[in-house]
């Protein structure tokens, strides 16, 4: 049965192409164009694809990495900046955001308890 089908519309594509072209000939104008983008956004893109993010590679430094065996890392990541091996690596940033206030007026238990700035953990 499948045969039957495909056999039929087969044979009915170039009828159809031949009496939808002299009733719309505007269409084949307008195929051509669409192909034509189509064709061009797919060379775009194949030639120069988009990514989700904006991350550079950087240089790790060796040794960062706390829970590999061997490491001498004491916790923080590493990475030599600017990307240059020969300088001595230095401190990642904090993945979690800190916002350092001056001039705030809090009690001294709360203070001592919230203030991270110039202590060694800090």
């Amino acid at each position: 049965m499948s045969s039957i089908i495909g056999r039929a519309a087969f044979r009915a594509t170039p009828r159809l192409r031949t009496t939808g072209a002299k009733r719309d000939p505007e269409l084949i104008i307008l195929f051509g164009i669409m192909c034509g983008i189509f064709g061009l956004a797919g060379w775009h893109f194949s030639s120069s694809p988009t990514s989700s993010s904006s991350e550079r590679k950087v240089a790790k430094a060796e040794g960062s990495e706390p829970w590999k065996e061997g490491s001498t890392a004491t916790g923080k990541y590493q990475y030599h900046p600017g990307g240059n091996v020969n300088a001595p690596p230095k401190d990642a940033p904090s993945a979690l955001n800190t916002v350092i206030v001056p001039n705030v007026n809090l009690p001294k238990s709360l203070h001592d308890q919230y203030n991270k700035y110039g202590k060694d953990d800090f």
